[in-house]
């Protein structure tokens, strides 16, 4: 029998019986003030212990336990809030990685294409960096075993490990005939939070900030401080589809944008341990730029946490669209299975005083689906938010996320668009590949490239022939409304294939609506900068 198919055995369910009553003893012994509803969880824990009991007599085959335990659980958080979370042990250790920064391995973005580990982009100062991998590589051998077909839980296992352990490596790459072997030393690769930080002309810089993990204030600051000493005097700090992290890497990032001593975040929740005021340390901001924050509606928890306080303290402009309206606090556990329990303990208040979190009491499918709502930002609009006053005296809004102080709209692709861009086989990536796999050495910086090179009509016909031909269907007049957006991501594909993803984030970024039209708000901004002086905004809402 499978190990997590077999039945609980007696002497078990007894234990968790004991287990569960224990559990109720505490809450009663904890919280005698509540004893009505502690009366209430002691019985509803025992018809759980006989639920239990009776599914594992009676069920009509052998159960998995693990799973169905860890559903029940699952099934328990998402009673509470959309953001309270049961996290299996299988998933627990990749959530970690993520937020603490770094993980052992050899540092490759990958994807499984046509069967085979092909190489996205090896990870700067990595070992697979540093052993010369590039874009587009394929891993046809690990160890000497074959690795097409292998799943993604398996490139895992086979490829990260302990710093100082080797990997053998056979490569197949583009406009080779022969593959070749590598020998990989693993190391500790780093998770960055910004993925990309450029000067767009001589005065204007580009920050994008993908998520907050336990070093993104530190990454922020190296990226500020470098493109200060590069003439930056305006600043596009990009946090379109920034899902959040750490409140206190949020704060650390808030605080090196402004130079006054405000409240940048407070808390408030049912214990006195989650109630916090975290105020800005004059010393710590940057003040002598015009900023202008870029969000979109899956901007959410510490990303709002950063562009609510730059709104409230008039420190900046916000552009783009209505963040998701993530207004709630979890702290995390881990469980002694290695399991693990995200659980909301707090309320965050932006300085202003507002509540930015949109209402959940349709269930977590709607909370969701109203994110894809088109006519998203008409509908809020259309409701009656609690409105507030920043530190000069403008008036913002409450109750579902940041509402920007100028709307710049998404760019709306049609549907053959996305299918193609989006595609599990990475059409765009590969054709970048083999395109720059046969140009190789024609410019010699990705500046020249990007003045020198265009992609033509006629080389996008041929990229339109290269998805034909590979059985894709698409609506070809769908893909003629959004040439101009597919032609710029064709060109990032190459020239990131040429000179990795930062080339490839700044060649993207220079064809995206959103970043070009809020390039024509700084004058807006800069306003902030003159004390006593507030900027008027016709398209404030």
């Amino acid at each position: 029998i499978h190990p997590q198919m077999r039945t609980i055995p007696r002497k078990k369910l007894a234990i968790l019986a004991v287990g569960l009553v224990c559990f109720s003893v505490a809450v009663t012994f904890v919280a005698p003030a509540v004893y009505s509803r502690t009366v209430n969880i002691y019985e509803k824990l025992k018809v759980l212990n006989e639920v239990i009991s009776i599914i594992d007599e009676n069920y009509v085959e052998p159960v998995d336990w693990d799973g169905v335990l860890d559903g029940a659980f699952e099934g328990l958080l998402e009673k509470l809030d959309p953001h309270s979370a049961y996290i299996p042990r299988d998933q627990l250790a990749s959530i970690n990685e993520a937020f603490h920064g770094k993980f052992e391995g050899i540092g490759i973005e990958f994807d499984i294409l046509g069967g085979y580990i092909t190489v996205i982009s090896p990870v700067v100062g990595s070992p697979s960096d540093q052993v010369g991998l590039q874009p587009g590589d394929q891993i046809a051998k690990i160890n000497g075993e074959d690795a097409f077909d292998i799943t993604t839980e398996e490139v895992y296992q086979k490829l990260r490990g302990r710093r100082g352990t080797t990997v053998n490596l056979t490569i197949r790459r583009p406009g080779l005939n022969e593959t070749f072997d590598v020998q990989i030393t693993r190391d500790q690769i780093p998770i960055y939070s910004v993925t990309s930080a450029f000067m767009v002309d001589d005065k204007t810089a580009y920050i994008r900030l993908g998520r907050f993990s336990s070093t993104t204030s530190q990454e922020v600051q190296e990226a500020v401080g470098r493109l200060l000493s590069e003439g930056m005097s305006q600043l596009i700090f990009d946090l379109r589809y920034n899902s959040g992290g750490y409140l206190e890497q949020a704060v650390r990032v808030a605080d090196q944008f402004i130079t006054t001593e405000d409240t940048l975040v407070y808390t408030v929740g049912r214990k006195a341990s989650s109630r916090e005021v975290y105020i800005a340390d004059p010393d710590q901001g940057h003040g002598n730029f015009a900023l202008i924050i870029l969000i979109n509606r899956l901007s959410a928890s510490a990303s709002e946490i950063v562009a609510g306080a730059i709104q409230d303290l008039d420190r900046g402009l916000v552009v783009g669209e209505t963040s998701f309206g993530k207004g709630l606090v979890q702290r995390q556990w881990k469980l002694r299975d290695d399991s693990g329990l995200r659980v909301t303990i707090a309320r965050y208040y932006t300085p202003s005083g507002r509540l930015i979190q949109r209402p959940y009491d349709g269930g977590k499918q709607a909370y969701y689906h109203d994110l894809a709502d088109t006519n998203r930002e008409a509908t809020l609009a259309a409701v009656q938010r609690p409105r507030y006053s920043t530190k000069s005296g403008r008036e913002v809004y409450g109750g579902g996320g940041i509402t920007p102080d100028i709307f710049i709209s998404q760019q709306q692709l049609t549907e053959s668009t996305t299918k193609v861009i989006r595609h599990a086989e990475r059409f765009t990536f590969n054709w970048g590949m083999e395109f720059a796999s046969s140009h190789r050495g024609e410019w010699a910086s990705p500046e020249q490239f990007g003045k020198e090179f265009e992609v033509t009509d006629n080389l996008l016909s041929e990229f339109i022939s290269y998805i034909r031909k590979r059985g894709t269907e698409f609506n070809e007049s769908e893909l003629n409304n959004d040439v101009d957006h597919l032609k710029t991501v064709l060109k990032a594909e190459i020239t990131g294939a040429f000179w990795g993803r930062q080339a490839y984030w700044q060649t993207l970024r220079s064809g995206d609506r959103q970043v070009k039209e809020a390039l024509g708000h700084f004058d807006e901004a800069k306003e902030f900068l003159a004390q006593g002086r507030i900027p008027q905004l016709e398209n404030i809402r």
